[in-house]
């Protein structure tokens, strides 16, 4: 019988986690099946803009960005979502520290990557303001196309 091997195991063992992102949560940053991520552990208290590795409903692994430090929790949401989690400390596996993309490697020290979580976050309510502008421009076609069905 095989043992399931969680991923707080393989970096307590290891040391580090590399593995290919899944998912769309995190885009433009990264791509689904294409980019890797590395994440390593910490000691203290995280910051805004770190991206921990957390867990979420029993063994289901996200990586989001923080948003909000709080006493005894983060406020944390995906480059590409709209949602705003609230994640305890004792959830926080780990934390992203390099990363590649397309092939170049980067760090989440340097400054071309923190400029971009920075700017990120700060035209939120811009993107946001355009996801429903999408959102609702596509009710109002599919109303229509609704309605040519006769």
């Amino acid at each position: 019988m095989s043992q399931t091997v969680s991923m707080e195991d393989l970096l307590r063992r290891d040391g580090v986690l590399v593995y290919k992102t899944r998912g769309v949560s995190m885009r433009p940053l990264f791509k689904e099946n294409r980019d890797l991520v590395t994440i390593r552990p910490f000691e203290g208290r995280l910051k805004k803009y770190d991206v921990p590795l957390y867990r979420r409903s029993g063994k289901r692994y996200t990586l989001h960005r923080i948003i909000e430090v709080r006493d005894n929790e983060y406020v944390i949401r995906g480059d590409n979502t709209f949602v705003k989690e609230h994640v305890p400390d004792n959830a926080v596996v780990g934390v992203l520290t390099d990363f590649q993309r397309k092939g170049k490697n980067y760090s989440v020290s340097s400054r071309g990557y923190r400029f971009y979580a920075r700017f990120w976050n700060l035209i939120y309510p811009v993107r946001w303001v355009l996801h429903k502008c999408r959102r609702f421009c596509g009710k109002i076609k599919r109303a229509v196309k609704g309605g040519n069905k006769q």
